[in-house]
């Protein structure tokens, strides 16, 4: 029966695209209007921008260029695009960014999707795929300054008067958000200060809860205000400065960065619980308001009956006052079939942050009450199947990282690209994890078969194990076996996600004279170099470790990279091939030289973009480096303790004047991007480490 089921559901896959396909098609040829974008003078956060307008008559991208396009840097000038955007006109299209940016020019470019795959590769491709759309042989774009600098988005919510959640917050440099009550219209700048958040980094924050010194009282307009931190030391010094330091961000119109939003002071908890699937071991509560604090219950049908405790399934962890949305409850009694749940608000009556009502018979933490003696609850359909969350992540673009699933009856999660939803239900597979037992699993890292060279929009979907051998065999028997997972409504589980790729390496175990190493390829959005680290760089010599360095390579894709090793190898060894970038624009590999300072690696997920290889050194007559007995192939005296050449030793060797120790860092340690500089680096050495322990 469940076979079945997954079978319909390809085919509804597979009937619906090519609908849609059609319905594209059929859009583009009656419109019959030219591609064109619409792009205004605005304020980002740094990390994403928004098009107002953009006309895709055959399908494709929005992509946000820098002002370096205008140098003739066509590909280098590439900061973001859009996920793939059917044929028709779009309106406020969101674009996340590969890199933060800062104030400027910047071009919103209407891109085709030439061969067809809606993944955007005209950088990797370097300009050969999915370039712009023209109209009278003029590229379709629209120039737009925008000043890097915050965004805040709060709507209008109950509140017991103790704490707010402001909905979005976006920062270029980092800071805070702050609550302002009313009386700031008054021009009570401080006096209106309610209270604040603690530290943002730069980035996009969601649900920021803020917790008000000075209580509401009434109902009231607040203002929730994006500030600064302008000295640098973590801690909100507006009011204590007298708005010397920590002011408020401001757009290009020099206009304060806030939004305005009702308060409404409310007693009367509240519960809302939507039908979902799921694995039967989690659920996922849209939203709960607890005025007194406390939980939020899962009851099963068997409420109904007057099974009051029975019918516990399982509670969320404490909740403070206030509202709370997306609320993951574990069930401690997992479902096995499907069943109607109920979210139920639950009080902490006993104060202890502990859920005691079924534990001390329903004396404590009893449900919230509406004045008319109502239980305060929200049921909805659970249909026992799987779920799974995927959020937007960097990626070297080897691998991905699937944040939740869990699966009913085992599994496995597998990653398929955009061109899923144009009927690729097969050839969109790009990975899938090794098999999941069934309950919940997190974290989920799932190896790429092929890698990504730019930023796509990925699909994470739950497949069965229908035929119980363990392994994957949904593309090997075309959908006849490990389908996916469905809801009730015979819909496939999935979810989408952007995977954002800088930087792209990859490399393979290869025999070598000692004085080269080919890099299989190499995708450089910004453009930079690929430098050659050796094993030693897993024991924190992060300068020393460097064997050579690539030319300096420009944005776009390099095949067969050769680079001639400064440094010659003279016996085996586990090399990497990192990324670097070109920060300071000169073309001239600076990172030695810099100490770290200049030339950083590119970032993927908190790591640097590399990827290792074995290499086997050739000895002169043809055999490897190694001799009988395991070694390199050079005698004792010829190597120190820690195998430099002892010519290399003698104190006043180049290479010390580069040496770092772990209390040495670079004058600039990070860039713009907080990507970690090597000024910083060993902070980072655990983790590159790990990754050749894991190649060992």
């Amino acid at each position: 029966m469940r076979n079945s089921a997954f079978t319909s559901a390809m085919v509804v896959v597979l009937v619906v695209s090519a609908v849609a396909g059609a319905a594209g098609a059929v859009t583009a040829q009656n419109t019959e209007q030219a591609a064109s974008v619409s792009f205004s003078d605005g304020t980002s956060g740094g990390s994403t921008v928004v098009v107002d307008e953009v006309r895709v008559p055959d399908g494709g991208f929005v992509t946000i260029h820098d002002d370096t396009l205008a140098d003739g840097d066509v590909l280098g000038s590439v900061v973001g695009t859009s996920a793939y955007l059917a044929a028709g006109t779009h309106e406020n299209v969101t674009v996340e960014l590969t890199d933060e940016i800062d104030a400027g020019t910047f071009h919103a470019m209407a891109h085709r999707d030439t061969d067809g795959d809606r993944a955007y590769t005209f950088v990797s491709s370097n300009g050969a795929v999915d370039g712009p759309y023209t109209v009278d042989g003029e590229i379709a774009m629209e120039n737009a300054a925008v000043t890097a600098s915050a965004t805040v988005e709060a709507t209008d919510q109950p509140t017991e008067g103790s704490s707010i959640v402001v909905d979005r917050v976006e920062l270029s440099e980092g800071g805070f958000v702050t609550v302002h009550d009313s009386s700031l219209a008054d021009g009570a700048v401080f006096e209106s200060i309610r209270g604040t958040s603690d530290y943002l980094e730069a980035g996009v924050h969601e649900d920021v809860r803020v917790r008000l010194d000075d209580e509401l009282e009434n109902d009231d307009s607040l203002f929730a205000m994006v500030h600064q931190d302008t000295n640098d030391d973590g801690t909100y010094d507006f009011p204590a400065t007298e708005g010397e330091e920590d002011g408020p961000y401001v757009d290009g119109d020099e206009e304060i960065v806030m939004d305005e939003f009702d308060a409404e002071l409310d007693d009367d908890a509240r519960a809302t619980f939507s039908a979902q699937a799921s694995g039967g071991n989690t659920v996922v509560v849209d939203e709960v308001y607890l005025p007194d604090g406390g939980f939020v219950t899962m009851h099963d049908s068997s409420i109904g009956d007057g099974a009051v405790l029975e019918s516990i399934r399982g509670t969320s962890d404490y909740l403070e006052p206030g509202i709370h949305r997306d609320v993951v409850v574990s069930l401690d009694d997992p479902l096995a079939e499907d069943d109607s749940l109920f979210a139920m608000a639950h009080r902490d009556t006993n104060d202890d942050e502990t859920y005691d009502f079924p534990a001390t018979g329903d004396e404590e933490d009893g449900p919230y009450t509406t004045d008319s003696g109502d239980i305060v609850m929200d049921d909805g359909s659970v249909t026992v199947s799987a779920s799974v969350a995927f959020d937007g992540q960097s990626t070297d673009g080897t691998t991905v990282t699937v944040d939740r699933v869990d699966v009913s009856e085992g599994g496995f999660v597998t990653v398929h690209d955009a061109s899923l939803a144009g009927g690729a239900v097969f050839d969109s597979v790009r990975g899938t994890s090794d098999y999941l037992e069934p309950g919940v699993h997190e974290d989920v890292v799932i190896e790429l078969d092929e890698p990504i060279r730019d930023t796509h929009h990925l699909f994470a979907m739950p497949h069965t194990d229908s035929d119980d051998d363990m392994t994957y065999d949904f593309v090997e028997t075309e959908g006849t076996d490990d389908g996916p997972y469905v809801d009730g409504d015979e819909e496939i589980v999935m979810t989408g996600a952007t995977a954002r790729v800088t930087a792209s390496v990859e490399t393979a175990d290869q025999e070598t004279d000692g004085e080269t190493v080919v890099v299989k390829d190499v995708t450089l959005h910004d453009g930079g170099f690929v430098t050659v680290h050796d094993s030693s760089l897993a024991d924190g010599a992060v300068l020393e470790s460097i064997r050579g360095t690539s030319d300096y390579l420009e944005p776009g894709t390099h095949a067969e990279v050769e680079i001639a090793l400064d440094d010659p190898l003279t016996g085996d060894d586990t090399v990497l091939a990192m990324a670097h970038r070109d920060t300071n624009e000169n073309e001239t590999y600076d990172f030695p030289a810099t100490e770290g300072a200049e030339d950083v690696p590119y970032v993927a997920a908190g790591s640097p973009v590399m990827s290792p290889a074995e290499l086997t050194v050739a000895s002169d007559d043809g055999t490897d480096g190694s001799d009988a007995d395991g070694n390199d192939g050079m005698d004792d005296e010829a190597m120190s303790d820690d195998g430099m050449e002892d010519e290399n030793m003698d104190g006043d060797d180049d290479m010390n004047a580069g040496e770092m120790n772990n209390d040495e860092t670079a004058e600039d340690g990070t860039t713009d991007d907080d990507t970690p500089g090597f000024g910083v680096v060993l902070a980072i050495v655990a983790l590159l480490a790990a990754a050749l322990v894991a190649r060992r």
